[in-house]
Parts: C-alpha cells; structure tokens; sequence
C-alpha cells in the first residue's frame, strides 16, 4: 500500500472511531434535560428526564476534577427518575472562587467546600418537581465532604462516597452510606474493609437494611482504579440501586456507559494527528547526542534542579503547587538545552508555525471534545494568567525533552528514561519539601495522560517534521494549558 493510500485509510478509521465515538456518547444524553445554571460562584449541571419529579442527588468531583468526569454518576441517576445536580467545587471546573482556608483544618477548607455543598442543596431542593429527600454522592476527595455533609444534613437519607477516605465515618454514622472503590485501589479498599469489620462484616456485605435506620455497604469494582472507576458500570448500578433501596424507589433504567464511547473518541481525535502531519513538509531528525551526552542530560537536571527550585518561593499563583511548577519546568528546560547545546546543538527555528498548528489541533479537536464529555478543558478568565504563567516553563521542558528524543524519534528505551527522569524529579521534589508540595503527587497522572495523548501527536508531527523546536513549542503550549485548567485554584488567606 502506498503511502497516500495508508494515509487515507488511516484517515477513515481514525474518523470512524471519533464518530462511533461521539454517537455513543450523545446517544446516552438522548432523552435527557442537561442544563447550566450558577448557584451564587457555583457553576452547576442539571441532569434530569423531562418533567421528572422526586428526590434531588447532589454529586461532587474530585480534586482537581469537574462536573464533566461526573456525567456517568450523573446521567445514570437521570435515567433512573431521579434529578441529578452536578457542581464545580470552588477552584475547580469553571468555578471563578478560588478555595480558600486551612487545606489541613477540618474547619478550614473542608468546612467552606461543605457550607458550598449546602448552598447548591438549598437550591436544588427548590427546583421544580425536587422533593425534600436528597443523596450525595462524591469521589475521592470529595467523599468525605458528602460523608460529613450528610451527618450534618437532616435533607440527606443516602450517602454515596466512590473511593472513599473520610474520618467522620463510625459505626453510627453517617447512617446510610455505600463505599464503592476500584478492586485496583488497594488503600482505600483496605480502609473500607475495616470500616465494615468494626460492624462484622466484609466487603461485599451489606449491614443493616437500607432505609430503616441505618445501613453500610462497601463494594470493590472490577477493573476500576481510582479514575476509571468514574465510568465504570458495576460501580453506577450499586449505587443507583443502593440509592433506589434507602429512598424506597424502583427503577428499570440501565446505567450510562460511557467508557468505550470516550475511549473510542479520543482515541480517533490523536489518530487523526498523523494523516493531519503528512501535510507538513518533510525533514530529517536531528543528530543522536553522544551516548554519554544523553545520559548525562537526562539524569543530572532531573536530579540538581528540586533542591534550587524548593528553595524558591514565589507566592504569585492562586493555583496550588504552580508556583514550584513553573520554576521547576523552566529549569529542567533550561538545563537540558544549556547543556545540549554546549555539546554542540544548535536551535532550528524553523518549526514555530508547525509547533503553533499542533496547538491549534490539540486545543481545537481534542480539547472541545474533552470538555464537553470528560472534563473541563477551557478556561474562565481568572485562569488565563495562570496559563501564560505556566506556558514559558513548559515550552522550555518540552523543547529540552523533544532534543534529547531526537524531536520523538529516538527509541523507545531512550523516551522512558528521559520521561521516567523527568517524573522522578517531580517526585524527588515533593520528598524534599512534603508538607509545601504534596499535592505535586497528583499531577502525576496529568502528566501520563498527556503524554499518552498530545504526547503522540507531537510524535507524529515530529517524525514528519525532524524539528525540535516545533514539537517543544507545541507540547509546551498544550501541556501549560492541561496544567492551568486542571489544578484547583487556591488562595490560603479566608
């Protein structure tokens, strides 16, 4: 087959799964009211069949998260009669108000997220057809703001935590809670095992009868971790049936799955990126660096630059940890190209236009497709500061990266360590200062998705292109933009 023949045929089924995709995924919103309202700072979505009436299901995201990761929890409910109310947590999402308070304190950020939930509740309750019962559900971080919301909520009769840690939990309260986490996700699994052996029982148990006082169930889902399980089925049937059994309800509606539909989407939208790079003009990768030139440039800045970046402490960012972050991408960055081009590399701006296509693509397809299924992707205004701030650090690490990968054509031995480098020094940073940048350790999965995404199409685009500066401009570009929108923003004083 000849080349324009495969890039056609590519083409067509890079098309055929973003439109197979796409159906599947608006096909489980068929039937369904989803509408945007603002409760006060609080962006919220309203998922609810049309004229539904009955008990009002509040579910909360996780750090960093939004009310689009929760659209499974939140169309599943829908279909199931209920009205279901998605928010953007103060800091996430498209919500403009920062967090604020203690992080650490019960009665600091923990105590002002709660006192959001209960506004968005007061709320939902007075909507159209709302009955005064109402069900919580939140992930990870968020299942214990719904845990302690519920004790302290009279409104609240079932409560639904998915990979669930929260302290408040005893063996009195809260008195109707289902704890559903990934059969990957070990720790919080463990917790939740003990939770249930305090009341003799196991995973897999229920105790007590739901509805009735007081009852308890932890489930483990198959094939889930701590993200997968957002769109896993097992997990939305125990909890839209848990729900039905406390509020005496019946419901026939299957659960949405949305899984393969968003696999299949995404998936087609990267593909696409390479018949899409065959547009552009032809070059030759640059010259391997010495052997020993690679490994030095690969190992050493990972290593010496989170002992001189803790030290700085600019304060400038309302973002958790972005700060550390663009200090630390644009030393890692500067590092690498210092010490290429000492070794005798030298720039080729040739490729800024191609590097500013890339970005166009990635934010034009990829990202509008994001944001409507998986998860907020485009900015308010009161992050586009924060996105110029992170994006000179990121075009630096990323154009360091794509030299010491030859622009991604390098083996693939050589592209694991320099990306398992990179990482590493990430982590290495938060083992010298924990307490300051803890939640470092969550950009981790950030990062691998990025690289798992964008990542491939800058691969592509630099296999066409052999420019450096085209791959680094572009992957810089979306990765300071993947950075700004995602991480919650934050400011201590409140």
């Amino acid at each position: 087959m000849g080349r324009y023949a495969w890039n056609w045929a590519f083409s067509v089924l890079a098309l055929s799964a973003l439109i197979a995709g796409i159906v599947l995924l608006e096909r489980a919103r068929f039937g369904l009211e989803i509408r945007q309202d603002i409760v006060g700072s609080t962006p919220v979505t309203v998922t609810q069949q049309p004229g539904a009436t009955g008990p009002v299901i509040i579910i909360v995201h996780g750090f960093a998260g939004s009310s689009q990761m929760m659209s499974a929890w939140s169309q599943s409910f829908a279909r199931a009669g209920y009205i279901a109310v998605a928010l953007d947590l103060e800091g996430h999402g498209r919500n403009p108000q920062p967090m604020s308070g203690d992080v650490t304190a019960i009665d600091g950020t923990t105590r002002l997220l709660m006192a959001e939930i209960a506004r968005v509740t007061d709320w939902a309750v007075d909507l159209p057809g709302a009955d005064a019962r109402v069900a919580l559900v939140g992930h990870s971080m968020s299942s214990d703001l719904v845990v302690r919301a519920g004790i302290s909520d009279a409104r609240v009769a079932s409560i639904v935590g998915i990979s669930v840690f929260s302290q408040a939990i005893t063996m009195e309260a809260p008195e109707n809670l289902l704890m559903v986490n990934g059969v990957w996700e070990g720790a919080l699994r463990t917790e939740a095992q003990r939770v249930m052996a305090e009341l003799d029982a196991v995973e897999g148990e229920t105790v007590g009868t739901p509805g009735d006082g007081f009852a308890r169930r932890a489930v483990a889902v198959p094939y889930a971790e701590h993200v997968g399980i957002l769109w896993a089925p097992g997990g939305l049937r125990e909890a839209v049936a848990w729900v039905d059994d406390t509020l005496m309800r019946e419901s026939e509606a299957g659960v949405a799955r949305l899984g393969l539909g968003i696999l299949l989407m995404l998936a087609g939208a990267v593909m696409l990126a390479r018949p899409s790079a065959a547009w552009l003009p032809q070059g030759a990768p640059p010259a391997p660096l010495p052997r020993r030139m690679f490994w030095a440039l690969s190992v050493i800045p990972a290593l010496i630059v989170p002992p001189i970046a803790v030290q700085v402490e600019v304060g400038a960012l309302p973002v958790l940890v972005a700060d550390y972050l663009t200090v630390h991408l644009a030393l890692y960055g500067g590092f690498v190209l210092f010490g290429a081009f000492l070794a005798g590399w030298r720039p080729d701006l040739r490729g800024w236009f191609w590097g500013l296509a890339l970005a166009v693509f990635g934010l034009g397809l990829f990202g509008l497709l994001m944001d409507r299924y998986v998860a907020s992707f485009f900015p308010h205004m009161g992050r586009v500061a924060i996105i110029a701030a992170i994006v000179p650090g990121a075009v630096l690490a990323m154009w360091g990266d794509a030299v010491l990968t030859r622009a991604t054509a390098a083996s693939l031995w050589q592209r694991i360590v320099v990306r398992g480098a990179f990482l590493g020094s990430l982590g290495f940073a938060v083992a010298l200062d924990f307490e300051r940048l803890f939640f470092l350790v969550l950009i981790f999965p950030v990062v691998l998705l990025f690289y798992g995404t964008f990542g491939m199409m800058g691969r592509w685009v630099g296999r066409r292109t052999g420019s450096t500066l085209a791959v680094g401009l572009g992957l810089g570009l979306l990765l300071g933009w993947a950075l700004g929108v995602s991480f919650p923003m934050y400011v201590a004083e409140g």
